[in-house]
């Protein structure tokens, strides 16, 4: 046991529970819930003892409650609190931003040294990097549930750092997929969970907002690292232009360490990999079906839009670079402005429409012939497309009973989805290639996504029935 996890669990508070005061999602054998007709939000009631006879799930509630019932009141601001957004904030941008930036190192390597590959097995690297960042939720989010959260940041920040370096070095294609995709995937898995679940600790109100500020710090990798990219690679060379991003990266992490810290630990028992009762709970399967789906879709413009304005001569090589940074600038909006919404409305009334609507933008993508269509369809795409990496986490804690499994859910949630993002860009490269062509990458594009809108409604609905005023 590390001496962080030690004195954290030395306290006489833990945080399970706390961030769900001012939420709808309660525990029911302990709170019955009724929906006001006028207000549309639910109000709660707490029944008056236990029986003992009671399942190891209301024990488990009534320990929450009790915990609940001893701890300060979340912040919700201050200057600790807003140094964690702004730690999350790298940490999305070297783990989520990085993966953004796949898209600029994808059209280098299918003009030079990866050549004689093809836009599907060039997109295996991306996507196994995404996978990876995923994935390893599924041993993280328990490690995080226990207080491994600064063990988690350190081993992620020297494994992005080693790896690019390492990319910088590379010649051949399973170099590439052993540094960019490998190395550098599972470094940002360790950072993922980490900044996402630490928000919670210290928002409640706010926590939406907070996560989409801490969010958009992924489009703004997005947006900086392919322009140092694209800038400096014809003056250093390729080698030099993939190490200044690596330091930038590690100095930023170097401010994560420095700021961050745990408020309390969630559990001070083992935590489970995988948990069995949230299969029983229709709201978490559909939303994590949701989720796999949008994952499948949602990041096709960003691996094929310049490809796209190149090959129909919409752009020249050398402009239609900056369509990749303009669909991330959109993004940081479609991260912040969405969640400022969901704080008021809920993030599954927000994460719907916006679905729906960037699968409308994908399919007019398809009509598109000009300069200007395509900046509007990268603008308007990054902005609605935003929220399907800023609000999930968001809709994992409505559906999550309590604060002692978010680590381990986010875990579930994220690993399934992982699968979403490892084949989504390589099926589309796939029928890029064939006789699908730019149209076929597209309508596949726009199925999924507005599948994936359907299912988070479909959570939603099973979570609260017909009420469709419920901030959800």
């Amino acid at each position: 046991m590390t001496s962080e996890t030690a004195s954290l669990r030395s306290g006489t508070s833990i945080a399970s529970a706390r961030n769900f005061t001012d939420d709808t999602t309660a525990i029911p054998s302990l709170v019955n819930a009724e929906y006001d007709d006028e207000t549309g939000f639910e109000n709660t009631e707490h029944t008056e003892g236990l029986d003992k006879k009671n399942t190891s799930e209301d024990a488990e509630a009534s320990e929450i409650v009790l915990e609940k019932n001893q701890l300060a009141d979340i912040p919700n601001g201050g200057l600790v609190a807003w140094l964690q957004v702004s730690g999350s904030f790298f940490l999305f941008m070297n783990s989520w931003g990085i993966s953004n930036t796949f898209g600029a190192f994808e059209a280098y390597y299918v003009e030079t040294n990866l050549s004689g590959k093809t836009a599907s097995d060039i997109a295996w690297i991306g996507s196994l990097q995404n996978f990876l960042l995923l994935m390893i939720g599924f041993i993280t989010g328990p490690m995080f549930d226990q207080g491994y959260f600064r063990s988690l940041i350190v081993v992620g920040t020297f494994m992005i750092t080693f790896g690019m370096m390492m990319v910088s070095l590379c010649t051949e294609y399973w170099q590439v997929m052993l540094a960019q995709a490998i190395v550098v995937g599972l470094g940002s898995g360790c950072m993922f969970i980490p900044c996402v679940a630490v928000l919670p600790q210290y928002f409640t109100t706010k926590r939406i907002l907070a996560t989409g500020i801490a969010a958009s710090g992924s489009s703004l990798g997005g947006v900086l690292y392919p322009i140092i990219f694209h800038r400096l690679e014809p003056r250093l060379g390729f080698g030099w232009a993939t190490r200044v991003i690596g330091f930038i990266m590690f100095g930023t992490q170097l401010w994560v360490l420095s700021v961050m810290r745990l408020r309390a630990l969630p559990s001070t028992g083992p935590r489970k990999l995988f948990d069995a009762s949230a299969l029983r709970e229709p709201p978490f399967v559909a939303l994590s079906i949701a989720v796999f789906f949008g994952f499948i879709g949602v990041y096709v413009p960003f691996y094929y839009i310049q490809q796209y304005a190149i090959t129909k001569g919409i752009f020249e090589r050398s402009t239609a670079f900056y369509l990749l940074p303009i669909l991330n600038a959109a993004s940081i909006f479609g991260r912040i402005i969405p969640n400022f919404l969901a704080d008021k409305v809920g993030p599954m009334n927000i994460l719907t429409p916006f679905g729906l609507i960037a699968a409308v933008i994908a399919f007019s993508w398809m009509a598109v012939t000009t300069k200007s269509g395509l900046i509007c369809i990268a603008v308007f795409y990054g902005f609605f497309s935003g929220t399907f990496v800023s609000l999930p986490p968001s809709c994992i804690i409505a559906v999550t009973p309590h604060l002692g499994v978010l680590g381990t859910r986010m875990g579930m949630v994220f690993a399934f989805c992982s699968l979403g993002l490892l084949i989504g860009t390589p099926v589309a490269g796939a029928i890029l290639d064939s006789a699908g062509g730019f149209n076929g990458t597209i309508v596949f594009c726009g199925v999924v996504v507005i599948l994936s809108s359907v299912l988070v409604f479909a959570a939603r609905l099973f979570k609260t029935g017909l009420h469709l005023r419920v901030r959800t």
